[in-house]
């Protein structure tokens, strides 16, 4: 029989969720609870020996939010947080052993997740099914739909998606398909959080080399762990980076890698940038993009795909800069792949690094464009969106959108662009591939 009192479980793996956290906290996004409990998660591959977000610094100031700091590494262990998940009969024990463990006794338990697609927000919503659940984007993967079909004894549960509004106008397509709305987190209360982490004594190893002197940011993600590039292409695009921001005049560079990212990921970038007569530091510390956002205050950030171009773009009004999208796009698979809508918001908001090709337009119809792919890439869980789907790429599908989309995909879904029905046996047929390899030999010979 509960109580009355609630407790609320806040779930959080990286420092920018547990400060979109804090802020959703201070703008008053969560009812009065008796007790909140921030339940932190180190999904690295090594998390026995790679520190998590509490040794990050900022992590003591955001934590002043909650009640208790708890961990669930600690209760999964032996097993990785990421893939731990209990077995349906084992359900009503485990939550009798977490009520004892974290002394909730009959208290009405309300969730707060991330992901709750995968381990360990889902794991932790099966294991108190009656618990209502909020969920909070932690990037940009929210604007894109739920990437797998959620049990709908999970899914009805759900009351909002929360956000930060880094895409103005735009709403997530995460758990539409439950009529879950979304609500923002308000942008002023987010920037205070980070510059109380910006105003922290640990400053980050950089000093300008001119007084005055704004740096370009450049950002690193680790995309080879990904598996979206090979560790040699990434360090490519780092290069790549430098010497766009070169191009682009800057002559003091700053390198943020990702934490968990190999020292060696940075030793071709810091020699491209010596050869062309720039400085380029490489900062260390775990900190976040936007804390160096504070601090720095960048010309310009340069970036994939990293959420912290549209963070930079619409809470900092920082130029901002893309490379590699393009390359990552055309790679991409399967279709389905999470970072596809991460991939396409950055690609179709930000302009390339190239000077040549620094002009850029915002799409004409980018919830339509986010609708489409979105659909494209899960058919049945967006079922209820094939319309809008079609209608848009009946009027914007030209030139600069194809890369957004697959011509197999679409004829695969009798979508706008693909191969009509009755031509669709064309490429499974063996006599048409082999007209084709013979026109080839003959253009090679000819050539």
């Amino acid at each position: 029989m509960s109580t009355g009192r609630v407790t609320q479980v806040f779930l959080a793996s990286t420092l920018y969720g547990t400060a979109t956290l804090a802020a959703a906290l201070d703008a008053g996004a969560f009812p009065p609870a008796g007790r909140r409990i921030l339940l932190t998660s180190n999904h690295s591959l090594t998390p026995e020996i790679t520190p998590g977000i509490e040794a990050m610094p900022g992590f003591a100031a955001l934590r002043t939010r909650f009640d208790e700091v708890l961990d669930w590494n600690a209760v999964t262990a032996p097993q990785h947080p990421s893939t731990w998940a209990p077995r349906p009969d084992d359900v009503p024990m485990w939550e009798r052993q977490l009520r004892v463990l974290w002394g909730l006794g009959e208290d009405r338990v309300e969730l707060v997740v991330e992901s709750l697609q995968v381990p360990p927000a889902q794991s932790l919503c099966q294991l108190f099914p009656g618990a209502a659940i909020d969920v909070y984007a932690d990037g940009l993967m929210s604007y894109g739909p739920t990437r797998f079909r959620l049990d709908p004894q999970i899914g009805m549960r759900v009351r909002r998606v929360l956000h930060l509004d880094l895409v103005p106008g735009l709403e997530p397509l995460l758990l539409t398909e439950f009529g879950v709305r979304a609500e923002l987190v308000p942008a002023p209360d987010f920037l205070k959080v980070l510059a109380e982490l910006a105003g922290l004594p640990d400053q980050p190893a950089y000093a300008p080399g001119e007084p005055g002197t704004a740096p370009a940011l450049l950002l690193g993600q680790y995309l080879s762990a990904l598996d979206l590039m090979s560790a040699v292409q990434e360090e490519e695009l780092h290069v790549a980076m430098v010497r766009g921001a070169v191009g682009r005049g800057h002559r003091e560079l700053v390198f943020k890698p990702h934490p968990s990212a190999p020292a060696a990921y940075c030793l071709r970038a810091e020699a491209e940038a010596e050869r062309l007569g720039a400085r380029l530091t490489v900062l260390r510390e775990p900190v976040l993009a936007e804390t160096l956002y504070q601090r720095l205050r960048p010309a310009l950030v340069v970036g994939c795909f990293s959420t912290g171009l549209l963070t930079a773009r619409a809470l900092y009004g920082i130029p901002v800069a893309r490379t590699g999208t393009a390359d990552i796009l055309a790679r991409l698979a399967p279709y389905q792949n999470s970072n596809r809508i991460p991939l396409t918001l950055v690609d179709a908001l930000v302009p390339e690094l190239a000077r040549e090709e620094a002009a850029h337009e915002d799409p004409a119809d980018l919830p339509g464009l986010v609708t489409a792919v979105g659909f494209s890439m899960q058919p049945r869980i967006l079922a209820e969106r094939r319309a809008e789907a079609e209608g848009y790429l009946v009027r914007h599908l030209t030139e600069r959108t194809w890369r957004y989309f697959k011509r197999r995909r679409l004829t695969t879904l009798g979508l706008p662009g693909g191969i009509p029905a009755q031509l669709s046996f064309l490429p499974r047929s063996p006599a048409v591939r082999r007209v084709v390899h013979r026109l080839r030999r003959g253009l090679r010979r000819v050539s």
